[in-house]
């Protein structure tokens, strides 16, 4: 886990949290906010994602490399 990860359920769990209060105080400005936010931290958290796949790639591309 890497910090585009951790920065990405964090900003998922404020629009969560934005969404719901928007709903409970019939605010649409604020639960589209919410929404936002959400869409926004799962887009950091898929590239946290793909870069710890990279990461992990190269270590074993270079081990490989390393034992030929």
């Amino acid at each position: 886990m890497n910090k585009d990860t951790i920065k990405g359920k964090a900003t998922r769990a404020v629009g969560t949290a934005k969404k719901k209060a928007g709903e409970l105080l019939d605010d649409p400005q604020l639960e589209a906010e919410g929404r936002a936010d959400e869409l926004s931290g799962r887009v950091q958290e898929t590239a946290g994602a793909a870069k710890d796949a990279v990461d992990t790639v190269r270590r074993k591309v270079d081990k490989a490399l390393d034992r030929a």
